[in-house]
């Protein structure tokens, strides 16, 4: 897996309970999507130039163990299958401090023409790119 998002839980990030609200793990597993895509190619860059986009049409969260004020947190991620619109990813995030892993998101995107507002084939060297960073982290 490789490192995508590392930061702070914050104490206006926290909930009744005095645990990150799980707004915050999915804000923080969206920002690890958008490394991992980067490092598949999917560049801010790619998008403005080509039009294109992508979009979550699934998502799995697993809260496994509170993170509080003051923890430290890493995401790691993965990609575990690419077809021919579409990515499927994991994401990891655990406390940094303790190792502990506090939650887990598996998604599925499709690549999309944001001009036709429908899902297109992603391009060759994109799934190239994919295929390697599943051969680095096996």
């Amino acid at each position: 897996m490789i490192e995508t998002y590392r930061g702070v839980v914050y104490p206006y990030q926290l909930d009744h309970m005095d645990h990150m609200n799980v707004q915050w793990y999915t804000s923080r597993f969206d920002e690890g999507t958008w490394h991992l895509f980067a490092a598949a190619g999917l560049t801010s860059e790619y998008f403005e130039k080509n039009n294109m986009g992508m979009a979550a049409l699934e998502q799995t969260t697993k809260y496994k163990a509170e993170l509080v004020a003051g923890n430290l947190i890493v995401v790691k991620s993965e990609i575990l299958e690419v077809r021919d619109k579409t990515i499927r990813f994991f994401h990891s995030m655990e406390n940094a401090e303790t190792g502990i892993e506090a939650a887990t998101s598996e998604l599925v995107a499709a690549h999309l023409d944001r001009s036709l507002r429908k899902s297109c084939s992603l391009p060759d060297e994109v799934r190239e790119m994919c295929m390697g960073l599943m051969r680095e982290t096996a």
